[in-house]
């Protein structure tokens, strides 16, 4: 039962890798839209970024337990990656009234960065 739960965890992590990217790239590049779009400027897109942004801390959280409770290896830097990804969502956060004037590129080029960041992590695992 042990490595069917590793096996199942570790599809989890990958494929659950996949909504992170894809989410947080369509959240980047609807905010970039949306400064230029009036009309994009709506409350799902928030709604959206916070989901993606969701995704991040549900797969740190899956890998800590893959490490922690299945005791899997760690490529070097792939944890550093997502660690950092939760940090650029804390700092993106913590500048939304200092960039208030420029609201929807700081969410749109932030939520691209963490998409680059779980890019990253994934080639990382891969080698």
């Amino acid at each position: 039962m042990f490595a069917s739960g590793l096996s199942t965890m570790l599809d989890i992590h990958r494929g659950w890798a996949w909504v992170v990217i894809i989410g947080n790239g369509l959240a980047g590049l609807w905010a970039i839209a949306a400064n230029w779009l009036t009309p994009l400027r709506t409350r799902a897109l928030w709604w959206f970024i916070g989901l993606a942004e969701a995704t991040v801390f549900v797969q740190v959280t899956i890998g800590a337990v893959l490490v922690s409770r299945y005791k899997v290896p760690l490529p070097q830097f792939h944890a550093f990656y997502g660690f950092v990804a939760i940090i650029a969502i804390a700092i993106i956060y913590s500048y939304r009234f200092q960039m208030q004037h420029r609201l929807y590129f700081l969410y749109g080029f932030g939520s691209l960065f963490v998409m680059g960041l779980g890019i990253r992590a994934m080639l990382i695992a891969a080698t």
